[in-house]
């Protein structure tokens, strides 16, 4: 059964990716906002059958878990504004690697020790988006032009495409710490700063934190700023509920997967931006250049590395 929640997992995260690409329009300022209602929506719906069904949650149990959840929601917006500017091949693989930022901060703040598996992946996690920037920054402009004529979308080069996923991997990377501060029973830094949670709870209180956040954007794009309610298209907003679908089922799945077999499942869950990769080929005709792939290549073998030693690290 684990085996078929990872694979759940991967299937939805990437598509929540390719849907959320898909929704992210670059004419549309407020398609990022409108991305956070949507989710917020899909996950407050959930979050109440959880709690109809017995999970038991606390407003108090919200504000701990509140610097996670910001973190993670922060980061989400982040990556959602960078889906206008750069291609989703290029945007996945540097949002997702955030887990080695995130190994980085628990050894030096929490004292966690670091195997040499993780290490191996997360050097090459970062040389491999090192050289990703540099590929997509350095890349001639004509040769940029030449390899996109194909492609849905055309993308200039600019210094915000690079710097929206790295911020996205970075801010993603403190809701990891927080939750490893927060989830994990008789931390010490975690005793003296932050309250234990159940795993189940502190997931009802992200989608519900998520649900406010999608109040909060609501009010901003639509009494605000003044945008029309009747003006929303289903074939341009539809692709956003998609992914509001996807990123709550795959979180639903991830959590059970890894409970189930942390060894097999992480790898597996790890490799969904290699299938949202594959996703933006056949349907977005996202092309890259040799530079891209070979960086890319590097990026997805330091993530699956540092999945199978998350995996063996709970055995």
């Amino acid at each position: 059964m684990w085996l078929i929640l990872a694979i759940i997992a991967m299937l939805c995260w990437s598509g929540s990716d390719f849907f959320s690409k898909l929704g992210s329009r670059p004419e549309d300022k407020y398609s990022h906002w409108k991305m956070v209602i949507a989710v917020g929506i899909v996950m407050g719906i959930h979050a109440f059958y959880e709690i109809a069904t017995g999970t038991p949650i606390t407003f108090q149990d919200i504000l701990y878990y509140l610097p996670a959840s910001a973190m993670y929601i922060l980061s989400m917006i982040f990556g959602y504004v960078s889906l206008r500017y750069i291609e989703l091949s290029v945007s996945s693989p540097i949002c997702n690697s955030s887990g080695a930022i995130a190994a980085i901060l628990c050894f030096l703040v929490l004292g966690q020790t670091v195997d040499s598996l993780s290490t191996v992946g997360i050097v090459i996690v970062s040389l491999g988006v090192l050289f990703l920037g540099i590929a997509e920054y350095t890349e001639d402009d004509n040769a940029k032009a030449q390899r996109q004529l194909k492609a849905n979308r055309k993308y200039t080069k600019s210094v915000l495409a690079i710097l929206l996923p790295v911020l996205y991997c970075l801010i993603d990377a403190l809701g990891t710490f927080f939750d490893a501060v927060i989830l994990e029973e008789g931390n010490t830094f975690m005793t003296s700063v932050f309250h234990y949670l159940e795993e189940d709870t502190a997931n009802v209180a992200y989608e519900l934190t998520f649900l406010f956040m999608a109040v909060v954007a609501f009010i901003w794009v639509f009494i605000i700023k003044k945008q029309k309610l009747t003006a929303l298209k289903f074939k341009e907003e539809g692709p956003k509920a998609l992914g509001a679908i996807c990123e709550t089922a795959g979180q639903f799945a991830y959590i059970f997967a890894l409970s189930a077999n942390a060894v097999g499942a992480a790898p597996i869950i790890c490799a969904y931006c290699v299938v949202s990769s594959v996703w933006s080929t056949i349907f977005l005709k996202e092309r890259l250049s040799w530079k891209h792939y070979v960086s890319l290549i590097a990026v997805f073998g330091g993530i699956i590395v540092m999945g199978i030693a998350e995996g063996l690290a709970e055995l």
